[in-house]
């Protein structure tokens, strides 16, 4: 499978992603994430293939997070209500996120997308 990674164009550290993808030449299907977030099982799906905590998920430097004040929110939120609001809103996502389908990164960290390519 190729990398699906979902970003939002408008993000820096997206774009720094796309570049780094195409100068090394790895496919991938780029998804908006606004306008096409994952669903909510598949954000399910890929939280667990993360090992990651669920709030690392949450772009915590995003207006929205802040409009809804969800630092305050989220510890007393379920993992299931945290599904939601994710799925229902892609700025709510940290970006880029990327997956290969069994392997997930949140954010773009060139060292990490370094060692998906050596086990390409």
């Amino acid at each position: 499978m190729a990398l699906k990674v979902y970003l939002y164009e408008k993000c820096g550290t997206c774009r720094k992603a796309k570049q780094w993808l195409d100068k090394e030449e790895i496919p991938y299907e780029a998804i908006p994430i606004v306008e096409r977030p994952p669903g909510k099982e598949e954000l399910r799906r890929m939280w667990q293939q993360s090992g990651l905590d669920l709030k690392k998920f949450f772009n915590t430097s995003g207006q929205l997070y802040r409009e809804l004040n969800l630092k305050e929110r989220l510890p007393q939120m379920s993992e299931e209500e945290m599904l939601t609001l994710l799925a229902e809103n892609g700025k709510l996502i940290k970006r880029p996120l990327i997956t290969d389908g069994s392997r997930v990164t949140v954010g773009f960290q060139e060292a990490e997308m370094e060692q998906w390519r050596s086990k390409r």
